[in-house]
């Protein structure tokens, strides 16, 4: 006699994070900021959950100062970007609300247990540096607005 045992459902969840591209001019040359994690081997954006009650704007501001040491302030929302992973048996649809952070101040400090380090790259090289694709399309859309010099800057 077979016994059969029911499929144990896999649940999900919902995540809301939010960070952003910190820039600076350097030279008249626009530098961004990057996270390196998994020992260095992936960059990306710096960014983070938002908080209850927290807006996704002050979150985006908080990620990056916790993740880089940078302060920034909000230029404009840049994308919404939406992906799937999977963390034990939960699939998590994540939201990640992206913005454009104009540098104000501190100094390149990686987060202690969360980012192996922050760097300072030339718009051009973090774009081929990133390690995701719609990361990468966002780095895009900046690098479409700089070479447009619109009035954000």
């Amino acid at each position: 006699m077979t016994s059969r045992h029911p499929r144990s459902a896999s649940t999900h969840r919902t995540a809301y994070s939010a960070g952003g591209v910190i820039y600076r001019i350097q030279d008249g040359r626009l530098e961004v900021a990057l996270i390196a994690t998994d020992r260095g081997g992936r960059w990306g954006l710096p960014k983070g959950h938002v908080h209850r009650g927290e807006t996704a704007e002050a979150a985006a501001i908080r990620e990056v100062a916790e993740e880089t040491g940078l302060d920034g302030e909000i230029v404009q929302h840049l994308a919404t970007i939406e992906y799937w992973f999977r963390a034990s048996s939960t699939r998590i649809h994540k939201y990640v609300d992206l913005f454009l952070l104009r540098y104000t101040g501190g100094i390149l400090t990686p987060q202690i247990g969360e980012v192996d380090d922050v760097q300072w790259f030339g718009l051009e090289q973090a774009v081929r540096l990133v390690s995701f694709d719609r990361e990468r399309d966002v780095l895009a859309q900046v690098q479409a607005l700089w070479e447009q010099q619109t009035q954000v800057w």
